[in-house]
């Protein structure tokens, strides 16, 4: 069943491009959120009461808050999206260390490390099975 599903490395790439893309995204509209809802005296400190909350500035603030965080559920959804394609490309290949290292990583939590690694350095399984089925020798055959 692996066989029939193929995700090239540069469609692994671009989709891990975009993961971040989002994640950076949702990271600066939470900032921009924020600091335009204390800008605009979301809180405010003294005065009679010791915290005054503003409803207008801090409505806006959440509205902004949720959208960053959407955009954050995005990337993440994303990531694992390529996260997995990237397992199912280096689990096609005979040699299985780029695949445990991006299994064993992304359960430990450091898969995006993983993924920066493997974007960068990674093999591509549906290259080598292309060249195999030509009868060409991949670099490892020689």
């Amino acid at each position: 069943m692996l066989d029939t599903f193929e995700l090239s490395k540069p469609a692994v790439t671009r989709l891990f491009g975009v993961a971040v893309a989002l994640v950076v995204a949702g990271a600066v509209i939470g900032i921009v959120a924020v600091i335009g809802g204390l800008a605009n005296g979301a809180v405010a400190l003294g005065g009679p009461q010791v915290v005054t909350i503003n409803a207008g500035p801090v409505a806006w603030t959440i509205a902004g808050l949720v959208a960053a965080s959407s955009c954050g559920a995005a990337g993440t959804i994303t990531a694992i999206a390529a996260w997995a394609g990237a397992l199912l490309n280096t689990y096609r290949l005979e040699d299985k260390t780029w695949f445990l290292a991006l299994l064993v990583t992304g359960l430990i939590s450091l898969g995006w490390v993983a993924m920066f690694a493997y974007v960068f350095a990674g093999p591509d399984s549906n290259t080598a099975h292309r060249a195999t089925d030509r009868g060409v020798p991949t670099a490892d055959q020689l």
